[in-house]
């Protein structure tokens, strides 16, 4: 994957995310029926930088909208957000995250972002990009071994954490002393993996919409077929690996809700059985050889030998039609 440069918070995936969200709140009513007028909760979910999600308390008595751009404390200092959920919405998420605890305290929401505080936050932005070039430099200079991801400059420009991906442990003391004298600011530097990265690039897949890890997914899972025996007998074979891995060239996520589709299945294991790609089988208008397997859309491709032809078929018809019993 090449270097990321994340357009979370004002790039145009940003407001996909809110839309979403929105559409979501536009259903509350539906989902969880009428909330009774006396009953309020003053918990909001806000988006951050690079894609992250927090929840934090509203007590500026402004009732929050979906997309607004708001100040949060931040381990000292401030930074800002966006607002993505609200109300009902933002509790059911607190309470799915098992957050929702008697005594929990929450960081506050400071204010609502005013034109001063905008105006700050374009110039941040820009500053951030000069700061990743120097700190692309200064990875340069020290020879150290690690890719850079992103930078992110909190708001007050007080903290600067560095997220970054290696294979190894790496020594960066040197580096973290030499980038604090030059933005006279807290260094962190955060090790990620290529799922995060994959997350943080806020990029479409190959599917052509935005990644899920970007828009809608909770939490990026370390394996998400590792409870899943039948995705590597679902998968068919290593020459379609494209069709299973996404831009971190791991398992695409997605395909783990794949788990409960209905489909051609084997009776014994409830896995559906595919084709092996090259395999030959026998029609009425003669022989045939599987050219591909499409393990997303369930689909086969087969290739007539004698008209030259190549018909798809549904791997249940597949199955049913050329497949013994």
């Amino acid at each position: 994957m090449s270097n990321v440069i994340c357009s979370c918070l004002l790039g145009d995936n940003a407001k996909v995310r809110l839309r979403l969200s929105q559409l979501l709140h536009s259903e509350m009513e539906s989902i969880y029926g009428v909330v009774p007028e006396a009953v309020s909760d003053n918990i909001c979910e806000v988006e951050l930088q690079g894609c992250r999600r927090e929840f934090f308390i509203n007590n500026t008595g402004i009732p929050f909208s979906i997309g607004l751009q708001v100040i949060i404390e931040s381990d000292g200092g401030y930074d800002f957000g966006v607002v993505y959920s609200t109300g009902q919405i933002a509790r059911k998420k607190l309470q799915l995250k098992g957050l929702d605890k008697n005594g929990q305290e929450w960081t506050a929401v400071l204010r609502v972002a005013d034109e001063n505080d905008n105006q700050a936050i374009i110039e941040l932005k820009k500053r951030q990009s000069e700061i990743r070039e120097v700190c692309l430099n200064k990875i340069k200079k020290h020879e150290l071994d690690l890719k850079l991801v992103d930078v992110e400059l909190r708001m007050d420009q007080q903290k600067l954490s560095v997220y970054y991906t290696s294979s190894h442990r790496v020594d960066f003391r040197t580096l973290v002393r030499d980038l604090a004298g030059e933005f006279k600011a807290r260094i962190q530097m955060v090790q990620i993996t290529t799922r995060e990265e994959a997350r943080r690039a806020n990029a479409l897949g190959p599917c052509g919409c935005l990644l899920c890890c970007s828009s809608w997914l909770p939490k990026i899972h370390a394996n998400p077929f590792a409870e899943k025996s039948q995705y590597s007998e679902a998968a068919g074979n290593e020459s379609h690996a494209f069709n299973i891995t996404g831009l971190c060239n791991r398992p695409k996520c997605c395909l783990g809700y794949s788990k409960h589709e209905k489909g051609c299945r084997s009776q014994s294991t409830g896995v559906t059985l595919f084709p092996l790609a090259g395999s030959r089988v026998n029609t009425p208008e003669g022989p045939a050889v599987v050219e591909s397997i499409d393990v997303e859309k369930k689909l086969v491709l087969l290739h007539y030998l004698k008209s030259d032809q190549i018909r798809r078929f549904p791997v249940s018809k597949f199955n049913a039609l050329f497949v013994k019993k």
